[in-house]
This record gives structure tokens, C-alpha cells and sequence, in this order.
């Protein structure tokens, strides 16, 4: 019990003496309120605009899916087991196709304004020419560009800039926009949130209602490939035996017109055979007419849907860490540092 009072005393002593030295404690505060004034006026506000939506998941899909199996397998086509087959991209790795360095590129195109000036410039320029960056960063640009000074980006022909072939700089770009989106996908519901960072509050809503367009784009294009595919090869075999079909049809039409009151066995066999030949090709025709409308609708089924629950919108108020934050962490750090310092000089003279 003596040992914690006279802890306890210790420790009032320790504050008495530590607040008794509040002017030397005023330099560090006040050295810490310059600090952060100039640190906090320097960093640029930053702005976020959000997209929210949900994929679709319909329970139907199995029966569709087996319901147009059936109807196929009657007239003698086999559209596989559906069942069986599994999507290769799943909600999970929807975060994971945002930082693909193509599908990021894809976005440097974008045309976006800012609320100040309502002039269309593209995404790729308004990152180079309009973005701010702290005064603290530029000696270090100028070290690294005096180091080793920045390329031209590589490209291929026609312009395009190769993913593959990135230098310093183009890289810069790439961290600059891949660090300035996200996409979140809830495990239990799979609900999407696309977000993105800017500090101009209407690019951000821009690029965000983009970024959901995309990404839509995306998926679509991956799960109704195939189906797309098969689609437009059953369209060529059905032109093909419509084609053919309506060849023979008017070889039967020209042959029964030019023989009508002829009663040869030689021209009789003719216009058998012709005929003969034309039902078989319509028989074609009307089997790849129905392989089409099967693919058509597999094609219907196969493409998703997205239900947007939360469009993007421009948000004035930014989302990057308030002045008066930065100002107290500061005036804090500052006043640690002071504290500290007494403390020390206290203990080094005993």
C-alpha cells in the first residue's frame, strides 16, 4: 500500500511539474498548430461517389436451362447439361477484374468535366493536368526525374498503349487510377459497391456510373460468349439451307412449269427428284431454323441482369480527413514531443 501511494504522489508530481512548464509547452503547440495548418491546406480534398447494385440470381435458371435441353433433344439437338457448368468469374473475383491493368487503360478514354469547368477532357488528362499532389512531393519528383527521367510511353500500333510494356511512368498512371477505385462485394448477399476517389466530386460520379457500366459489359460478354457464338453459327447454317432450299424450290418450279403437259417417264423422274430434293432441304432448313431459336433463347437465359440499387451521384462533401483533425493530431504530436522532452531533462539531472 506505501509502495502504490507514494506511485500515486510520483505521478501528481510528475503533472504538476510537466503543466508548471506550460510556456516551453506553448512553443511545441504552437509549432504543431503551424505544422498542421501548413500539412493540412497543402493535402487537396478528396471526394467519393458510390454505386451499389446486385446481380441477378434467378432459381428458374435449372429448369429453363433443362426445359430448353428437352425441347432441343426432340428435335434431335444436344445443348449439353447445363446443370453441370459453373462460371469461371464469380461475384468474389468482380474486385479482382478492376485491377487488370487492360481494364483499367480501358478507362483513360472516359470523358469526364468537372464542376468548374464543364469542358470534356479525358479521364487519362484530367489525372495529369488537373490533379493536385502536396508541395512535400515534388522534390522527390524532381530527385527521381533528375535520377532517371521518364519515357515515353510505350505503345503498339495505332496507339494503343501495350499492358504489357510499361515503363515508370506509365505505371505511375496505373497506381494513380487503381488506387483511386475499389470494388467491394459482400460475401453473404452479394451485393456490389463500386467506389471511386477524386478530387473533383463530378468525375468521381462520373467514372463511377462508368465503372458500373463496365463491369456490366464485362460479365455479359464472358457468360453469353459462348451463347453468342452458337447463335451466330446456327444464323450462318440457317441462311445456308434457306439458301439451298429456295435454289432447289425454283429448279422444281421451273422443271413442273416447263413439263406441265408432258407425259415422259424421264421428265416424271426429273420432277420427282427434284422434288424429293427440295423436301429434304426444307427439311434442313426448318431443323436449323429451330437450332436458332433454341440458341436465341440460351442466349436470353445465359445474359445476366443487374439490379441497381444505389445509382452514383455527386457527393459535395469530401471524404478525405477534416483540416481540424490534421490540425489536433498535430498540436498532440507536438506536445508529446515536448512533454517528453521534459521529462528527460528531469531524469538526466537526477
Amino acid at each position: 500500500m506505501e509502495e502504490k501511494k507514494i506511485s500515486e504522489i510520483d505521478i501528481i508530481k510528475w503533472t504538476i511539474f510537466i503543466l508548471k512548464q506550460w510556456r516551453y509547452l506553448l512553443r511545441f503547440a504552437t509549432a504543431g498548430v503551424v505544422i498542421g495548418i501548413v500539412i493540412a491546406f497543402s493535402i487537396p480534398k478528396e471526394f467519393s461517389s458510390n454505386v451499389i447494385l446486385a446481380p441477378e440470381f434467378s432459381s428458374n435458371s435449372a429448369s429453363l436451362s433443362s426445359s430448353l435441353s428437352d425441347l432441343a433433344s426432340s428435335f434431335g439437338v444436344d445443348l449439353g447439361n447445363s446443370k453441370s457448368s459453373m462460371d469461371a468469374i464469380y461475384p468474389e473475383l468482380y474486385p479482382d477484374i478492376f485491377e487488370s491493368t487492360v481494364f483499367i487503360q480501358s478507362l483513360y478514354e472516359v470523358p469526364v468535366r468537372t464542376q468548374d469547368n464543364p469542358t470534356t477532357r479525358t479521364y487519362l488528362n484530367h489525372k495529369l493536368m488537373d490533379a493536385k499532389t502536396p508541395w512535400w512531393n515534388y522534390p522527390k519528383a524532381l530527385i527521381f526525374e533528375w535520377l532517371k527521367p521518364s519515357e515515353p510511353l510505350p505503345s503498339k500500333k495505332g496507339g494503343e498503349i501495350d499492358p504489357y510494356a510499361m515503363n515508370r511512368t506509365q505505371w505511375d498512371i496505373y497506381n494513380s487510377i487503381s488506387s483511386a477505385i475499389s470494388c467491394l462485394v459482400d460475401k453473404k448477399t452479394s451485393v456490389i459497391t463500386i467506389s471511386v476517389r477524386d478530387q473533383d466530386p463530378l468525375v468521381a460520379a462520373i467514372l463511377a456510373d462508368t465503372l458500373q457500366f463496365r463491369l456490366q459489359e464485362y460479365i455479359i460478354n464472358y457468360r453469353t460468349n459462348k451463347a453468342r457464338r452458337d447463335v451466330e453459327h446456327y444464323r450462318q447454317l440457317t441462311e445456308q439451307a434457306k439458301k439451298e432450299y429456295e435454289t432447289i424450290r425454283n429448279k422444281y418450279i421451273a422443271s413442273s412449269d416447263a413439263h406441265l403437259n408432258v407425259t415422259l417417264m424421264a421428265a416424271s423422274a426429273r420432277i420427282e427428284d427434284l422434288e424429293n430434293d427440295m423436301g429434304l432441304k426444307y427439311n434442313v432448313y426448318t431443323q436449323s431454323m429451330t437450332q436458332l431459336k433454341l440458341a436465341e433463347a440460351k442466349l436470353q437465359e445465359r445474359t445476366p441482369a443487374f439490379t441497381i440499387i444505389q445509382p452514383a451521384k455527386v457527393n459535395p462533401k469530401p471524404v478525405s480527413t477534416p483540416k481540424i483533425v490534421i490540425l489536433f493530431i498535430w498540436v498532440m504530436l507536438t506536445l508529446s514531443i515536448g512533454v517528453g522532452t521534459i521529462i528527460y531533462r528531469e531524469l538526466k539531472k537526477i
